[in-house]
C-alpha cells in the first residue's frame, strides 16, 4: 500500500486524525452484534428486508469486513511504520484487500436495497463499485511490480473505505440541517464518498 511522507506537523496530525475515526469507526460494527436489530440504520429497513437470509448474509459481511478494513487501513500510510517492518506491511496489506473485495461486492449487493430508492441505491452500488474497482487495480499493479501506481490506487481505495467514516459525521448534520432523514440520507449516498475520492485525486496529483 502507498506511503506518504509527512513533511510537516499538519499533515502528521491529520494522519493521527484519520487514525482515530478510522479506530473508532472500524469497531462500530461490532455493535450490531450485541443490540438490537432496530439500531442505527436498521432501523429505516422494512422488516420483510430485516428478515431476508440473502440481505442479512450481505451486511454483515459488508459492515464486519468493511469494519477490519478501516480499522487496518491507515496504518498502511506512515512510511516510518511501514519501513519499519515490511512483512507486517505487507501481511495487513494481504489483510486489507481481501477484506474490501469481499466487502465492495457485499456492499453492491446491499446497494440495490437501500433506503429512499433509485437514486440512493445507485450512490451507494457507485460507491461499492469504486472502492472494488480501485482496489482490485492497486492488487493487480503490485503483483506487476509497479509501486508508483499501486500506491495511488490505494489511496482511492481507502478512500472509499473512509466513506464508513464521512457518511457518520455528514448524516447527523444533513438530518439537522434538513430535518428530514429521507432527505438527508439521498444526499449523504453520494456526499459520502465522492468528496473522498476527489481529495484522493489532490493527493495523488501532489505525487505525480
Amino acid at each position: 500500500m502507498a506511503q506518504l511522507v509527512y513533511p510537516s506537523k499538519t499533515r502528521y496530525g491529520l494522519w493521527i486524525l484519520v487514525s482515530i475515526l478510522s479506530v473508532m469507526i472500524g469497531l462500530y460494527p461490532a455493535i450490531y452484534l450485541f443490540i438490537d436489530r432496530k439500531f442505527g440504520l436498521l432501523s429505516s429497513k422494512s422488516e420483510a428486508l430485516l428478515a431476508n437470509v440473502f440481505w442479512n448474509v450481505g451486511f454483515y459481511v459488508h459492515i464486519m469486513l468493511g469494519g477490519i478494513a478501516l480499522l487496518i487501513g491507515w496504518f498502511q500510510f506512515n512510511a516510518k511504520l511501514r519501513n519499519r517492518n515490511l512483512v507486517r506491511h505487507r501481511l495487513i496489506g494481504k489483510v486489507y484487500v481481501a477484506c474490501a473485495l469481499v466487502s465492495a461486492i457485499a456492499g453492491v449487493g446491499i446497494g440495490f436495497y437501500a433506503t429512499g430508492g433509485f437514486l440512493n441505491s445507485l450512490g451507494f452500488i457507485g460507491l461499492g463499485v469504486t472502492w472494488f474497482f480501485t482496489t482490485l487495480m492497486a492488487l493487480l499493479l503490485i503483483r506487476r511490480g509497479d509501486i508508483d501506481r499501486h500506491q495511488k490506487f490505494m489511496i482511492y481505495s481507502y478512500a472509499a473505505c473512509f466513506a464508513a467514516v464521512t457518511l457518520r459525521i455528514w448524516l447527523p448534520i444533513l438530518v439537522a440541517v434538513f430535518g428530514n432523514f429521507e432527505t438527508a440520507y439521498a444526499i449523504v449516498a453520494w456526499l459520502c464518498w465522492v468528496p473522498n475520492i476527489l481529495v484522493a485525486y489532490l493527493i495523488t496529483a501532489r505525487m505525480r
